[in-house]
């Protein structure tokens, strides 16, 4: 049974973030394999939004396996979480798009 109101996020949550954890990995694998990490600061980036998608997962299955009122706290975190890592996704997609790599 369900305490929280509203609708359940956290596995839709888990589930994306898990998803985007494995893209970061791989994106990350490439910039090193082309050796482009050296001359980007798009590596950074991806790191850190592998942190925050860790993080994300982390927090959303905490929210699904807690009975507390915790829940629902940990199910806003994860998506707050989840929301930026996607704003740093968008923002290594527009580097690589326009050419602005610093």
């Amino acid at each position: 049974m369900n305490s929280k109101p509203g609708p359940d996020k956290s596995p839709h949550i888990l589930s994306a973030s898990s998803n985007l954890l494995g893209i970061c990995f791989i994106l990350l694998t490439s910039l090193k394999l082309f050796q482009v990490s050296q001359k980007t600061i798009i590596d950074e980036i991806v790191v850190i939004a592998i942190i925050l998608f860790m993080a994300s997962c982390i927090l959303s299955f905490l929210s699904i396996r807690s009975v507390t009122s915790r829940s629902a706290y940990y199910e806003k975190i994860a998506d707050i979480i989840f929301l930026t890592g996607l704003l740093l996704l968008f923002l290594t997609t527009l580097l690589f798009t326009f050419n602005i790599i610093v």
